[in-house]
């Protein structure tokens, strides 16, 4: 097992800056300004022959009984819970505050080894910037920067001496399994969907838009198969985005998108069918991802506007045919298991394979009842099929003339092959390549 490495203290200390040079990523949001981390980040780091996960928590505030800033310290209360070693993170720099004399006793109290180590200490003199911290009666201070690097390596040695060495073990990694990105408009209720499908509090659920700002994967398992849950920030219309934090949120968002294998769009079936909605659809039709779509808060609506909710679904999402639609409660736990079971299928038929043969025989079956249009004297020939890539599947078409296939006769294509092979939940992409033809340049 690895060690579980949990990072707390006040906000604006650098765990998040720590975090990301532990695991050598960039997955946690930085800047400089205080609780920007909301939920616990999860990150797998390895130094020599050891392998540890490291917690990214909120800045804690273990007296906080209400609002956001408590269900931030009920996160963090939770990733202390689950530590093998905690790190205090102190800003050498500010020196010491009573914000930190009240996060000490509290993990005074926690049955947790407790190391604490001095951030942003670069250009001063060690004794000096860990003087005033050995007050805090949590042993003797390590001086650090995790902007820079300096004192990292000697600090995850002395914490890692406890365990034993290990290679990583493959059956433990987080990635295996579908990645599945949770995403939406702000407020529709995605942090309350991971919660429900998890069974516990594993993301901060609030009635406030803009609640997640970070995109935090998660990795659970279900029927003995792993996936990676992906909770985002709701994307707002490009107008109404106008604070920096929320800007870096929206390109965490499409990152994590463009990263997953399965998209599950959540709708406010409480609110009418946005702009915004399609344009977040298109998007996802746009990488290529597998989508399920969750409508949700539908134990909120009466039948009428259940109704008039399916009729703009098709008016306004129609391009959307090939996904499965689920109409759920989060809140309720109504529905949530329909969702899984469609992203199963959304991602088999993601990754589903081809054999050359059928697809060729598919192809000649669909152009025996219809023909693609001429073009000028000459009308497209498609010879033979072939699988060129997965999620999302893409099928290369071999003839002659295939320049000139027109985009109706594609999407016929599409829709072919897609009932042919039961690809549901999946959009497709189809390539042409023409045949050259040896005599063109000979006169």
């Amino acid at each position: 097992m690895k060690p579980t490495l949990v990072l707390v203290g006040r906000p604006n200390v650098g765990k998040s800056t720590l975090f990301n040079r532990l695991t050598r990523s960039r997955d946690a949001l930085v800047a400089d300004q205080p609780g920007l981390t909301r939920d616990r980040h999860y990150g797998i780091g390895r130094v020599g022959m050891r392998d540890y996960l490291v917690v990214d928590t909120a800045g804690f505030d273990p007296v906080a009984k209400d609002g956001i800033m408590h269900e931030m310290a009920r996160q963090a209360e939770q990733a202390i819970a689950e530590a093998d070693v905690l790190l205090f993170l102190v800003d050498g720099r500010s020196g010491l505050s009573p914000h930190d004399e009240e996060i000490a006793v509290f993990l005074r109290r926690c049955d947790r080894p407790v190391r604490l180590v001095v951030n942003k200490a670069e250009g001063l003199d060690r004794g000096v910037a860990s003087a005033e911290f050995h007050a805090l009666g949590l042993g003797a201070p390590l001086t650090i920067s995790a902007a820079h690097g300096d004192g990292v390596r000697p600090l995850m040695d002395e914490v890692l001496s406890a365990f034993p060495d290990e290679a990583g073990d493959d059956e433990e990694e987080a990635g295996r399994g579908p990645r599945v990105a949770i995403v939406g408009r702000p407020n529709v209720g995605k942090s309350t969907m991971i919660n429900t499908l998890l069974g516990e509090e594993r993301v901060i659920a609030f009635d406030m838009p803009g609640t997640t700002r970070d995109a935090i994967s998660i990795p659970f398992e279900r029927g003995g198969r792993q996936y990676t849950l992906i909770d985002t920030a709701g994307l707002r219309r490009r107008g109404k985005v106008f604070e920096s934090i929320e800007k870096f949120s929206v390109v965490k968002t499409l990152q994590a998108i463009e990263q997953a294998n399965v998209v599950v769009l959540v709708l406010d079936a409480s609110q009418d069918i946005a702009d915004q909605d399609a344009h977040i659809a298109g998007f996802v039709l746009d990488t290529g991802r597998a989508l399920v779509v969750a409508v949700n808060k539908w134990d909120d609506v009466d039948e009428y506007r259940r109704d008039r909710i399916k009729q703009d679904l098709a008016r306004k999402l129609p391009f959307l045919g090939f996904a499965r639609f689920h109409y759920v409660s989060a809140l309720k736990r109504q529905g949530i298991g329909g969702v899984l079971k469609s992203v199963d299928g959304a991602f088999a038929a993601a990754m589903a394979k081809m054999s050359t043969p059928r697809l060729t025989r598919t192809l000649l079956d669909a152009v025996s009842r219809q023909q693609p249009p001429r073009h000028g004297q000459f009308r497209p020939k498609l010879r033979y099929a072939h699988q060129g890539g997965s999620n999302p599947p893409v099928i290369v078409v071999h003839g002659n003339a295939l320049d000139h296939v027109p985009a109706a006769y594609v999407r016929y294509l599409e829709r072919t092959f897609q009932e042919a092979f039961k690809l549901q939940g999946t959009p497709l992409r189809i390539q042409f390549k023409s045949t050259r033809n040896p005599y063109a340049d000979k006169t």
